[in-house]
This record gives C-alpha cells, structure tokens and sequence, in this order.
C-alpha cells in the first residue's frame, strides 16, 4: 500500500508540474519564431491601394461623371445632374478612406519598425492620396486623430482644412527624402506593389524612383490647389520643384511612370465594375451634349474608346434637364470600359503637363506654356493607346494662342485636363470648383440654385456618433451644407 501511495504522489506532482509549465510557456511554445506577429507592410499596400481606386471608380461613376456632365441618367427620379446631392451619398466614400487610411498609417509604423524606408515612403504618399480625397470633398476632417481607434480615440477631433494640407506637404516632403535613398525592394515585395512593381522588366531602383516621381507630381497637384492662398506658400514651392531644385524633385516624364492600377480580368486586381451587367454600367445614363459635342469637334480619336454611336453619329443629350422632360439617351459609355485598365488611373503624365501649363501662364514658373499645353494634349490621346491625327493642331480651337486672354487659356488647358480626368475619382469636380472651367452649360432643371455643390455634406451618423467634434468644426468651418466652400477656395 505504501509503494502505491508513494507512486500516487509521485504521479500527482508530476502533473501539476506540467500543468503549472503549460500554463506558464504556453504563450511562447504556441508562437512560431518563423513568422510575423504583425503584417508586413507590403501587404498592406495591395489591398489597399487597391480598394481605394476602385471604390473611386465607383463613386466617379455614381456622382463625379454626372455632376461633371460626363454623363446624365436617364432616370428622372436621379438628380444628382440638377445638383441634388443627398447626405447618405456621403458614407460610402467616408468609411471606405478612412477604413484604408488605418491601413496605410499602420503600414508606415510597421515600416518604421522594421526600417524599410522605401515602404515608409510608399505608405506617406498614399495617406496622402486619401487624406486629400477626404478633405477636399468635406473640408475639416478627422485627420491628426484619424485612425487611431486601437488608441481607444473613437471621437476623434476635425483639424481645419489648412493644417491638414501643411501636413499633407511635410509628408511629401518626408517620403521624397526616404525614397531618395529607399532601401532595396526584393522581387517578392515587388510583386506586391500594384502600381510598378508588377510591370514586365520592373526592378527595384526603377520601382522606387517611379514612386518618388508619383509623389513629387501628386505634391504639385496640391500645391497648385492650395496655390490661391497665401499663407500655404504654395507658388514658391511649385517653382522651386519645377524650377531651382528640380534635380531634387522628380516628376513624371512619360506616360509609362504614371500612377496607374491596370485592372485585369483576373480576381481579385478586378475592376470596380468587373461584376457589373452592361445595363448596370451604362444602361440607365447616356453620354452628355457637352461631353460629346466638345469630343465631336475636336475629331478626338478617343471617342470609339469611350462612347457608343446612336444611328451613325456619337450624339449626346442635355444635362440638368426639367423634371418629367427626360430625354432620349443617344450615345453611352462603350461597354469595353468595364474592364478597362486604365480606369485604374491615380494622377498621370498628361495631368502633369496641364498643371505645369497653368503654372506657366499664371507666372508661378519659368516654361513654356504652349510646349507644356500641346504635350498634354499629345500624351492625353496616347495615354489611351489611339493616335494623334496629323492635322489634328490645326483646329483652331484646339490649337494654342499665345495672343489669347488668361481666361480664354485656362478653358483651354481644363477642358483638355477634364478628358484627362475621365473615371478619375473626383477630380474632375475638384478643379472645376478650383477654376471655374471647363465652361459647364446650365440646364433649366437644375437646383440648388443653379450652383455646383462645392462638398459633400458630412455623413449623419456622424453627429450622433462625434457630436461634440462634429459641432466645434461646424462652428469654424461653416454650415454643413453643399454651398461651403473650402479653405482653398474661399
């Protein structure tokens, strides 16, 4: 009886030593030392990027291409054409940015944590591209405090519109220097960059440098929006990157290094219409007077890219039309966009010209506005694969005078810069706000006051959700309605 009783204790002790072990080095037995505990920053940047574009796509489809006369539908109960913007238009774009704005600031962090100052400076531009998204389209916005839930921050505070944008270019600032010395990209992390990495012959020194031409032409774009107001010093710095230290800022040079995520028809690097019937597309809209009649008279050979003919003729019909007056659609978008690749464009070459072009003739740089002009006009028809007519600069309205008033030069250069903006999230509307051009007609349907809405409103729920903050911006800001302008505008 004692040899059992001694083997029972033995057998007892044991036990609860192991147990008491299990407990104690479960955490590191159960942890794989091969694998991350957080995700890798390339990772991240896919996904994504990838998703802001095409929830863009979708948005420009939806509201920037019929604010913009891009198109009009066909269903009189839509009014987004006659500038009826309703506020729950508002959460879509506002949780989806700033859903992936969480996942660009954490693949900065977890850049930074692992020293890799090329995906640090891949993660700045795209926080970039979504913060200026966000408050171009409502102004304040949670910014400084955004995306920082994990933080236990659930009612973040809206920063003002001008320190957003100052921070927006210290941020580019920041990533032209690390991307100036990037650490080396290796061919799997190449194959998760979804703008250059996964082009036929890309490496890593020309995958790198294409991203820091991306945020160098992505700073211009913002400083050229912020460039009225005086206090953002904007002019100055547009020369100095085009002008005095251009060697330090490099831009785009070709319509090869713009930033474009090239749909395919395989999932997921889909379209954001990939599911799309082509009714669902273009079945309920039909392409604008404005948008056709200007393409007509310019012999453009990006029509049959773009449009469909309706008895022979690309033919569009007006915008802004009277309630119960719902015309007949005549041309559409050519089916094919679906899936277009191109549809994936961020910022490109062309773009870049006409903002350079703008700067030239308002005197913020040295250049040529002409040569700028007519190399946008150029690269905006190749950029789509189609051909420049040899006579296609003798038409006069086309053609660049340098005789012609500052007005009369900044249509020519925007209605030029709205077909480079096709499909192009919202920033077509951004820069007709900016400018005033192209020269939009007014149809007699429109309200509003017959004024484009200059923002969206805030999404409802977030007064009841940040109230607090949501109130003390509107306070500075303005009345949250459609008609307040921006810090850039005013």
């Amino acid at each position: 009886m004692k040899i059992k009783f001694n083997i029972l204790i033995i057998l007892l002790v044991t036990a609860i030593t192991l147990t008491t072990a299990c407990k104690k080095d479960f955490k590191e037995l159960n942890t794989d030392p091969n694998k991350s505990t957080a995700a890798l920053p390339e990772a991240l940047l896919t996904p994504a990027l990838w998703d802001v574009v095409t929830k863009n796509n979708n948005r420009a489809l939806r509201l920037t291409n019929e604010l913009m006369q891009d198109h009009v539908s066909v269903s009189d109960g839509d009014e987004i054409h006659r500038y009826v913007v309703r506020p729950a238009e508002s959460d879509y774009m506002w949780n989806n940015w700033y859903l992936q704005l969480t996942n660009f600031r954490d693949m900065y962090n977890r850049s930074k944590e692992l020293n890799r100052t090329t995906h640090m400076g891949m993660a700045l531009i795209c926080d970039v591209f979504v913060s200026s998204l966000l408050t171009d389209t409502f102004g304040d916005v949670p910014y400084s405090e955004a995306a920082l839930g994990k933080d236990k921050i659930y009612q973040p505070k809206f920063d003002t519109q001008q320190n957003i944008y100052t921070d927006l270019f210290r941020k580019l600032e920041e990533a032209n220097t690390l991307l100036a010395t990037g650490t080396a990209l290796t061919p799997e992390q190449l194959s998760y960059d979804p703008l250059y990495g996964r082009t036929v012959g890309a490496t890593s020194a020309t995958t790198i440098a294409n991203w820091r031409k991306f945020g160098n032409t992505l700073y211009l774009r913002l400083l050229l929006r912020a460039s009225a107001r005086q206090e953002s010093n904007a002019i100055a710095k547009i020369a100095e990157i085009v002008n005095t230290n251009s060697a330090n800022y490099p831009v785009f040079t070709s319509n090869a290094e713009s930033a474009v995520i090239r749909y395919s028809t395989t999932p997921p690097y889909t379209s954001a219409f990939f599911n799309y019937r082509p009714f669902d597309f273009s079945g309920d809209n039909g392409l604008t007077e404005f948008f056709i009649n200007t393409l007509n008279n310019w012999n453009d050979p990006r029509r049959p890219l773009w449009a469909t003919q309706a008895s022979g003729t690309y033919t569009g019909i007006p915008s802004g039309y009277v309630r119960g007056q719902v015309p007949e659609r005549q041309s559409a978008y050519n089916n094919s966009l679906i899936n277009e690749p191109l549809l994936g464009n961020i910022i490109n070459y062309p773009e870049l010209q006409f903002m350079l072009a703008e700067a030239a003739v308002k005197g913020y740089i040295s250049g040529d506005a002409k040569t700028y002009y007519d190399n946008g006009v150029v690269n905006a028809i190749t950029f789509w694969g189609a051909a420049v007519p040899a006579d296609y600069f003798s038409n006069t309205v086309l053609a660049w005078n340098a005789a012609d008033n500052i007005d009369f030069k900044m249509e020519k250069i925007h209605l030029q810069k709205y077909y480079t903006l096709f499909f192009t999230d919202f920033q077509q509307w951004f820069e007709y706000r900016r400018t005033g051009h192209p020269n939009l007609p007014k149809g007699a349907g429109l309200q509003n006051d017959g004024k484009m809405p200059v923002r969206l409103k805030y999404p409802v729920f977030v007064q009841s959700a940040n109230g607090a903050n949501y109130s003390a911006a509107v306070a500075v800001f303005g009345p949250d309605d459609l008609n307040t302008k921006m810090w850039w505008n005013k």
